[in-house]
């Protein structure tokens, strides 16, 4: 149904638990001191918390946020793709969409939009997957998905990958800068 409203009107608002499996049952918090290091990323609220030797998800999901200061702070993503084999605690939602290009879309957009609205809770802040849920996203065609995905993907390499993107950009600058330099305060000795 909602690519035939997309065929029609182009963009369709759509709630997150109309386009995605939430995995949320299926996540295991393990306190610090019960963790076995290993070779899988253990996420949490903001990231990797830990490596440990066993995994409960294997593929590519989205997981957001579920609770801590971040979620109005803001100071690293509150959506983030992780891919492989992993374990994710209590504090991110953990969501399966059907392609790599929605999977990202909603990623860009979560970490676009202004979620005090959903967020529950004063000492804690808190996004509950009733409220998570609730979050009307406007979903283009899949077309539009993957244009809009590639150019975000490719800015975002611009100003994080450390090989391709602008610490690369600088130092092949500062390189230039250096040879011309170099090159301009060279002078030929001319025999008298």
């Amino acid at each position: 149904m909602i690519k035939i409203f997309q065929y029609v009107f182009g963009v369709v608002y759509v709630t997150l638990d109309a386009i995605s499996e939430n995995c949320d049952s299926q996540r295991k918090p393990v306190t610090n001191g019960n963790r076995e290091s290993g070779e899988y990323p253990y996420y949490g609220a903001s990231g990797i918390v830990d490596y440990v030797n066993d995994y409960i998800f294997d593929g590519d999901y989205l997981l957001v946020s579920e609770d801590g200061a971040n979620l109005l702070a803001r100071s690293t993503p509150i959506a983030f793709s992780i891919s492989g084999k992993n374990w994710v605690n209590n504090h991110a939602h953990v969501l399966k969409l059907d392609t790599y290009e929605t999977r990202r879309y909603v990623e860009f957009f979560l970490n676009s939009i202004d979620l005090s609205t959903w967020i529950t809770g004063g000492a804690q802040p808190k996004l509950n997957q009733q409220n998570l849920n609730k979050i009307r996203i406007p979903l283009p065609t899949q077309d539009e998905q993957k244009r809009i995905v590639s150019i975000l993907d490719r800015f975002d390499t611009l100003c994080n990958d450390i090989s391709s993107g602008l610490p690369a950009e600088i130092e092949a600058c500062q390189k230039q800068y250096e040879y011309y330099r170099d090159k301009l305060l060279t002078f030929e000795v001319k025999a008298v």
